[in-house]
């Protein structure tokens, strides 16, 4: 069978209130009704640390500074889309810090949007079975302070049928 690859490609921010996590509830693509990054898509010819500040904003209300790049990787697993098998999700993750705004539970919906709103959990909650790997990268790293960049290939990938709840 020839596999057929779809790359998605986005920046991601990582920043945590009172040592949880910052995420999104998802609505859509391979990690619907999962836990996820606050982040996305660039919005035409958009320099990368623009993107990652705009989609937080969007997504959590929340407004942030740059810590620092730590690097891309990125995540392939089969999924079914369209006319594709694989999809291969490349990231570009920051070290965020949160310096204004309110933290949204719901946010604006409009064409694009795949944030339900956001909440911050503690890392304990947050694990594959309610997570994308794009949190479970930010978990590894808040753990141990070191971006793993090795690109991470799944034999299988369960878009869930209803939204994660934390543990």
């Amino acid at each position: 069978m020839t596999h057929k690859t779809h790359r998605a490609f986005g920046c991601y921010g990582i920043a945590t209130i009172d040592d949880k996590l910052v995420v999104i509830k998802k609505n859509g693509g391979p990690y619907r009704h999962r836990f996820d990054l606050p982040g996305g898509s660039l919005d035409g010819p958009e320099p990368l640390e623009h993107d990652v500040l705009r989609e937080f904003t969007e997504e959590t209300g929340l407004t942030a500074t740059i810590d620092q790049q730590l690097g891309a990787t990125s995540f392939i697993y089969p999924w079914k889309y369209q006319h594709w098998t694989i999809n291969q999700h490349i990231c570009v993750f920051y070290a965020l810090s949160i310096n204004g705004g309110k933290l949204e539970t719901s946010v604006a919906q409009f064409m694009g949007q795949d944030s339900l709103g956001a909440c911050a959990l503690p890392l304990d909650t947050l694990t594959w079975a309610n997570a994308s790997p794009l949190v479970m990268f930010a978990k590894a790293f808040l753990t141990t302070g070191q971006p793993e960049l090795t690109t991470k290939t799944f034999s299988n990938w369960e878009v869930l049928k209803e939204a994660a709840n934390p543990s």
